[in-house]
């Protein structure tokens, strides 16, 4: 079993609320929505396992070395938490939903015992939470009340505990007044100024968007607003989709580098997913899969045969279902370019001056992004010149011309631009304007809705990725672009008969951009079309993290 873990359990336990959490979920609370409504909870030994570390808080008294002695002197931190931000990444049908509604409700109640009062001995001992506010959020507000929010209004309806509270459609409140859970908006301004002691998050592989990753970080930020509640945060999730930008990636990777040493966080994750010891082309091979990434105790109530069955289905897509039931984090099918091979050719190198380069440019005037992106002809390595993109709150944006032409006007005066390849929509006078500037043998247009050319170009593209010819700077936007690109297939054949395929969004309404990586396309084509012609620059070595990668 493939197990990531951090941090990885202790040699030695630290004190938990653990215990005290469980008892009062088996004792209070029941199942929420689904074939076991309101049946009483009975713990699995795996979910006590994550509620003990959920709620480790430092020890009592702490030891220190004097003199060859071993002192004990009261720990200042005593009994607070020892982790302000938990996620739990888990497959697809684990549950993760109604557990971390379990946990909502233990914080809401008065006598929920999840906060240190005081130690009995080393065992810490449990009380409620002053006045709590829990903000819950999904990937849209209608799926918040359907999700997290909706399986703790209905636990809370059948328990009789539940008689504590005043339960609405969208938030339920102590009865007293001092105490509020809610179904809360992803945007960012709906939580500014909110003063959290617990927050949960669901799904947060699907919040991929601006708006979504912006609204998680102002509620994290809000974590700071009331020391004295040791307020938290909780993360649900199924495994990222590498290079979607998601919440769950960006909190699975800080995990990894917190984990490698490179830095430190208050940070506990658990992530579970089947190894790559099974063969997925074998009915026993994908049923050993889906067992494993269950999990000891979920597999033991899952109808394994039946997940099994839909890796056979023909029109299966076998890496979404790879990503939500064996919980790897898998590029989806559709994607068109491999991000993780990309992101392996990020490389540290400065393009000397006067150096040849040639651009590739692609945009639009209004909603869509506009790019203007560079490669260097000799080496193959790229940048992005300039990406602009409508901030979300901005409905009547228009494109920064001037500072468009400016990033093109620097671009020629730095280095000496070989080619330029403008798709024309949109830009057509302005493409006109540095043609003349430049001269039309330069500056050319070039038309991505020409699908043949498009596609063989996209291809060389793809190619140069896979075979490691391109080289970039690991721009954070260029990556995302190329990220969202999905593979449009078309009925178009090459000279041997191989199918061709061109660029799109994962639907036509999608807000996710893909304007930096058709500027790329264009800029790797004029690449290869200024070597064709012998249009490139003297030899040059760069540099990555390995050592020198010689071109040329």
């Amino acid at each position: 079993m493939t197990v990531f873990m951090y941090p990885p359990p202790d040699a030695e336990p630290w004190p938990s609320l653990g215990a005290d959490v469980c008892a009062f979920i088996e004792a209070e609370l029941c199942h929420g929505p689904g074939d076991l409504l309101g049946r009483p909870v009975q713990l699995d030994e795996e979910q006590r396992a994550w509620i003990y570390r959920l709620y480790e808080v430092h020890p009592a008294t702490v030891e220190r070395r004097k003199h060859r002695v071993i002192i004990k002197e009261k720990n200042p931190h005593a009994g607070q938490r020892r982790f302000q931000r938990c996620a739990l990444s888990l497959r697809k049908g684990s549950n993760k939903t109604e557990f971390a509604a379990w946990i909502a409700a233990c914080e809401l109640h008065a006598e929920g015992p999840v906060r240190c009062a005081g130690f009995r001995g080393k065992q810490p001992i449990g009380r409620g939470v002053t006045d709590p506010y829990i903000p819950m959020i999904s990937y849209t507000e209608e799926q918040t009340e359907e999700l997290a929010y909706g399986a703790l209004r209905r636990i809370l309806e059948e328990c009789a505990i539940g008689r504590d509270f005043d339960i609405g459609l969208e938030r339920i409140v102590r009865l007293r007044g001092d105490g509020k859970a809610e179904a809360v908006s992803a945007s960012p301004n709906a939580r500014d100024g909110a003063r959290t002691t617990f927050e949960h998050a669901d799904e947060t592989h699907r919040f991929t968007l601006d708006k979504m990753r912006r609204g998680w970080s102002v509620m994290l930020a809000n974590l700071a607003k009331r020391p004295l509640a040791d307020p938290w945060a909780l993360e649900t999730t199924t495994a990222p989709e590498p290079g979607a930008g998601s919440v769950a990636e960006s909190t699975m990777q800080h995990a990894r580098t917190v984990a490698a040493g490179k830095g430190k966080a208050r940070l506990f994750f658990f992530h579970r997913q089947a190894s790559d010891a099974h063969a997925l082309d074998t009915l026993s091979g994908l049923r050993a899969a889906v067992i494993e990434a269950s999990g000891p105790y979920i597999a033991r109530w899952t109808a394994v045969d039946r997940i099994v069955e839909l890796f056979q289905d023909a029109d299966a897509d076998r890496a979404y279902l790879e990503r939500v039931w064996l919980n790897r984090p898998v590029q989806a099918a559709s994607k068109a370019f491999n991000v993780e091979r990309w992101r392996s050719l990020k490389t540290v190198f400065t393009v000397p001056e006067g150096a040849a380069i040639t651009l590739g440019f692609d945009g639009s005037r209004y909603d869509d992004a506009t790019a203007l992106v560079a490669t260097h002809v000799e080496s193959g390595y790229q940048w992005p010149v300039g990406i602009w993109e409508r901030p979300l709150t901005q409905p009547d944006w228009e494109v920064p011309i001037d500072e468009v032409d400016g990033a093109v006007t620097d671009a020629f005066a730095r280095w000496t631009v070989v080619r330029l390849y403008a798709d024309p929509p949109k830009w057509e006078s302005w493409i006109a304007t540095w043609a003349g500037r430049y001269g039309d043998k330069i500056v050319v247009e070039w038309w991505t809705n020409r699908r043949k050319p498009m596609a063989y170009a996209i291809r060389a593209f793809a190619g140069a990725i896979s075979a490691g010819e391109l080289h970039h700077d690991g721009n954070a936007q260029l990556t995302r672009h190329l990220a969202n690109a999905c593979r449009l297939h078309t009925h178009l054949v090459d000279d041997l008969g191989q199918p061709l395929w061109i660029l799109r969004k994962e639907r036509p309404d999608s807000p996710d951009k893909i304007d930096g990586v058709q500027a790329a396309i264009l800029s790797w084509e004029a690449r290869n079309d200024a070597l064709a012609a012998g249009l490139s620059g003297a030899g040059s070595s760069v540099y990555d993290e390995r050592g020198p990668l010689v071109f040329g």
